[in-house]
């Protein structure tokens, strides 16, 4: 347990490895944290695969977290009138209100105000910006459109307009749905997508709150109206996610890099643990091993700071997702040799104490100074181990709870061994250290003579 890598790894959740025993072969590989994706399947997918990972964490005994990923805003093209269409440059499609098409060349699309919103002159990105149009005219009912960038377009396809201010509210019926879902079965984590205002995220805070619920809030950022306020969402959200995809189709593909690293940045800045998102090793859903470029992605988004990497295809639909997990671990692992021990971190997390930073920060330097194997947060909370993993000490830490909501909310913290105990098996310091001496040998690789 405490040779496993410090950075967590993210699973989506799909046909490839929706039964049982696949899923607890993950968990195994070092996978933290499942997610659902909400923008495919209905109900009785989601619940169906909710079920296969409790079944597969009560099989493993590890308390792997759950992430059901809010599709928010999206806005998707409807059927095409003949199937895929090949566009070439010059050629003229329009986007038409309604959802019926008479020609192949009209295209419909799943946000109903879209043709009202457009303006002309304004560049519609379509199949993850591979396809790219530009508005050239306008009726009450029409936005006629000139392809600059052509290739083969297909049905449900994601519409981009990179810079436009569209009225869509953040969570649409669905959505809501989903996330009084989601909070119902108790999940550790509710991401949504297409963020613009920290006001969004506070309105699913609420949510969460009054249902009486324990999911995190974590902020999916890919728009560029989030860019111009990203200090505000931090600071209101419980985490962030960098939805790559989007995000690098929204702005210039070549400014994905350096926005990754400043949204890296200022979660590091206030504490808040931060997802790196999409294609991240995107040739393993046809081949057992990854890009140079790929490993290459992964090892820098682990240097910037990021607490977690997410497989998406990968493991969803690819062909070798046990091979996609096991090859993220083996490459978290070698990053980490080499990643910088910031002893001196010192986040300033909003919610956190000054007597919880304090203590967390003493407890790290008595330990090193004893090297000590390892640090015991026994925790009624996430706050504690929270601080303690954007300090980033690499000693290992075991966070242990009599709560499971804590123990699996820990989940995708960096650095942190969330560990459940019976509340009784830990009432009170001799218990406690009784409890630590047992497992330290059985679970934790730890020996006689160690320090803890």
């Amino acid at each position: 347990m405490l040779q496993s890598a410090r950075t967590k790894i993210v699973a989506t959740v799909g046909p490839a490895c929706g039964s049982v025993d696949k899923l607890a072969a993950l968990i195994r590989l070092g996978v933290d944290v499942f997610r659902l994706n909400m923008a495919h399947g209905d109900r009785t997918r989601h619940q169906a695969m909710f079920d296969a990972i409790a079944a597969a964490r009560d099989q493993t005994a590890i308390d792997i977290g759950v992430l059901v990923d809010l599709a928010g805003p999206k806005i998707r093209l409807g059927d095409l009138f003949a199937g895929d269409l090949d566009l070439g440059i010059g050629d003229q499609v329009d986007f038409v209100t309604g959802t019926i098409t008479r020609s192949s060349h009209e295209l419909t699309c799943t946000y109903e105000p879209l043709v009202a919103e457009l303006e002309v002159g304004q560049q519609v990105l379509l199949s993850d910006g591979l396809i790219r149009l530009q508005v050239t005219s306008k009726t009450d009912d029409r936005a006629v459109c000139r392809v600059l960038d052509g290739g083969v377009l297909r049905g449900r396809q994601g519409v981009n307009v990179p810079g436009a201010h569209f009225s869509a509210p953040a969570m649409d019926v669905v959505d809501l749905d989903n996330a009084r879902w989601a909070i119902a079965q108790g999940v550790e984590y509710l991401s949504l997508s297409f963020v613009r205002r920290p006001e969004e995220i506070i309105q699913l805070k609420e949510m969460v709150q009054a249902a009486g619920g324990h999911s995190q809030v974590i902020a999916k950022i890919e728009k560029r109206e989030a860019l111009d306020c990203l200090d505000e969402i931090v600071k209101v959200t419980d985490g962030v996610m960098v939805a790559r995809g989007d995000l690098g189709v929204e702005i210039e593909v070549q400014q994905t890099p350096i926005q990754q690293k400043r949204i890296v940045a200022a979660c590091r800045k206030y504490g808040k643990p931060v997802i790196v998102a999409t294609q991240m090793l995107e040739s393993m859903h046809t081949n057992r091993r990854p890009t140079r470029a790929e490993v290459s992605d992964v090892a820098n988004a682990i240097l910037d700071g990021a607490d977690a990497c997410m497989l998406s295809g990968e493991t969803a639909i690819g062909q070798y997702p046990t091979e996609a997990v096991t090859m993220m671990n083996r490459i978290m692992l070698e990053t980490e040799r080499a990643y910088p021990d910031r002893e001196e971190a010192k986040p300033t997390p909003e919610p956190t104490s000054n007597i919880t930073r304090a203590m967390v920060q003493g407890a790290g330097r008595i330990a090193r100074q004893l090297s000590a194997r390892a640090v015991v947060i026994v925790a009624d909370s996430i706050a504690a181990a929270r601080y303690k993993s954007q300090t980033r000490d690499f000693i290992p830490t075991i966070a242990l709870s009599g709560h499971r909501h804590v123990v699996r909310g820990l989940a995708l913290y960096w650095g942190i061994l969330p560990y459940y105990a019976d509340p009784e098996q830990i009432n009170g310091l001799p218990k406690i250290k009784a409890f630590i001496a047992e497992r330290a040998k059985t679970h934790w690789q730890l020996n006689d003579g160690d320090r803890v």
